[in-house]
């Protein structure tokens, strides 16, 4: 019988390096199989909590304004982008939209819970990076939910109602009370 390890990892999907450290812990994952039976499950964490609801933006006017202007996004998100790459992730940074991430947490809290976080943290990363969709819009959130194999129509009436976002908010405050202040942090 083989050991079991169970990790937590806290990350937010607008985080380039927790999509590009969930490839790599995946693929670690993977070559530890025959020794370890390694259990993990994903925890909320906002790299900007104070992003308005319903008002998504260009990650370069994002990028810019947090890091010091256009020529400097231009550089991070082209950096990103290359390592992503080679993980054999195809970023396009000119399409994302940075958006307030709570509702996509609530999901991934609820798909926890259903046995569909690992797939629902996997398509709601590709829609961010990939698609250029707005993650914290309901019905955005709910049709990943679908694509990962969870009801549409519940998951979408969750995300009206209030529900998990209790439960979110103390998982925020557990990473906050362990100094996590970094994403990916794997613990």
């Amino acid at each position: 019988m083989l050991p079991t390890v169970t990790v937590e990892i806290w990350s937010d999907v607008v985080c380039p390096w927790c999509y590009i450290g969930k490839r790599r812990f995946e693929k670690a994952v993977e070559l530890l199989r025959d020794t370890a039976n390694i259990e993990y499950v994903f925890r909320p964490y906002q790299l900007d909590p104070t992003a308005p609801v319903g008002a998504p933006t260009p990650v370069k006017e994002a990028y810019a304004k947090k890091f010091g202007g256009p020529e400097r996004a231009d550089e991070i998100m082209a950096h990103v982008s290359g390592v992503a790459a080679g993980e054999g992730l195809g970023f396009r940074m000119d399409r994302a939209l940075r958006a307030n991430t709570l509702l996509a947490h609530r999901a991934l809290w609820l798909a926890e819970a259903t046995g569909h976080q690992h797939e629902l943290k996997e398509r709601l990363l590709q829609a961010y990076f990939c698609d250029g969709l707005d993650v914290g819009d309901p019905d955005v959130v709910a049709d990943c939910a679908d694509a990962a194999g969870m009801p549409r129509e519940r998951v979408l009436a969750f995300l009206q109602s209030d529900d998990g976002t209790a439960e979110v908010q103390q998982q925020l405050r557990v990473a906050a009370e362990a100094e996590i202040t970094a994403v990916p942090t794997f613990v």
